[in-house]
């Protein structure tokens, strides 16, 4: 895959800087991303890098085990098949999107001694190209959602669907943020939800305005994918 050199990422990224909060972490999405890349973004001060395949995750691990500091991030679609691997590879899994596979997790946790840091992916508008509890399923999760000890659930991830204008995106935002909110002030709620993963690319000043804790720039950063 190609990608931008080392001094073009160096750049991008001290233009995107000033406009991301300290706050708010900056994820790079290295996914179809070369090793080089990572380390190149590395190299200029990126610490948290986004994978969506587990499988890819791992080879590129592989590859980057001197840099012990990186905290890694799932953001992409998880197969229950592959949760064990995914919780020995990252730090933060973003897209855990059914009751069935947060069960899993928690289950697979239990048995590793874990506390896996995980986000509710949550799909706020119909799209068929992505995966997420809407919010009426989320509320009939949420009391076994609450009960599984053995995951650090820590707040929502959302993905605006494709070519929405830019006023409904925000509102597709604050509505996250919203339903984050409301949750945690549940009177039967344990769940923190400090953490908002939205925004990317095209769109992550908007979801930054709105309350996002982390945003996930790829294209924006490493350049097209090809």
């Amino acid at each position: 895959m190609t990608a931008a050199s080392a001094s073009a990422i160096a750049q991008r990224l001290n233009e995107i800087r000033p406009t991301i909060p300290p706050s708010v972490r900056l994820i790079a999405v290295s996914k179809q991303m070369p090793v080089e890349a990572i380390r190149s973004a590395y190299a200029a001060g990126v610490r948290d890098f986004g994978e969506s395949r587990v499988q890819e995750a791992e080879e590129k691990q592989a590859q980057l085990r001197d840099l012990t500091d990186i905290t890694w991030h799932l953001i992409g679609h998880l197969q229950s098949n592959k949760a064990a691997k995914a919780l020995e590879l990252f730090d933060y899994i973003h897209s855990v999107d059914s009751l069935k596979l947060a069960q899993r997790l928690d289950a697979i946790a239990k048995s590793l001694a874990v506390k896996p840091k995980i986000l509710l992916q949550v799909k706020l508008r119909p799209d068929p190209n992505k995966f997420g509890w809407d919010p009426v399923e989320l509320w009939t999760d949420l009391p076994v959602l609450d009960t599984l000890d053995h995951l650090d659930i820590q707040g929502l991830m959302v993905i605006a669907p494709y070519g929405l204008p830019e006023q409904e995106t925000l509102a597709l935002f604050v509505e996250a943020r919203d339903l984050a909110a409301t949750i945690q002030q549940h009177p039967w709620s344990r769940l923190t939800m400090q953490e908002l993963s939205m925004g990317m690319s095209e769109d992550y000043l908007l979801a930054i305005q709105a309350g996002a804790t982390m945003v996930r720039l790829g294209r924006t950063l490493f350049g097209e994918r090809t």
